[in-house]
């Protein structure tokens, strides 16, 4: 698995993921700090990257547009370093393995994660 992680994550996850076998690069050696969430999200599916962010609006973004690509790992937690957070991350990303590889919006908080598949639909459509 192959992960992107957006400006709001430090470079320092990068070790960890890549401890665990994650192929990971950070936003800042691809493109512009200031990309739009869009581009971003365009890269990493292009790419056949996950994004991994603790920004709400990528999973605004999965619903607005209806898209089956890319994942995203939305991390909801205060506190975001990976010392405080990597092992929930690690468990979450081989707990959702196939999910992510389907496509789909995880979202990891302090005591639990959720897992919705791509696309995300509003039922009154």
């Amino acid at each position: 698995m192959k992960i992107l992680l957006d400006m709001n994550l430090s470079p320092s996850w990068i070790s960890l993921l890549e401890t665990e076998g994650y192929e990971t690069k950070h936003w800042k050696d691809i493109g512009p700090v200031s990309a739009f969430d869009t581009e971003i999200m365009e890269w990493a599916r292009k790419n056949e990257y996950v994004v991994f962010t603790h920004d709400l609006d990528f999973g605004a973004l999965l619903y607005a547009t209806e898209a089956t690509a890319p994942s995203v790992i939305q991390l909801r937690s205060e506190d975001i370093r990976p010392k405080i957070v990597g092992e929930i991350i690690l468990r979450t990303l081989c707990k959702a393995k196939k999910a992510i590889e389907q496509g789909a919006l995880v979202i990891v908080e302090p005591r639990k994660s959720r897992i919705r598949l791509l696309p995300l639909k509003n039922k009154n459509r």
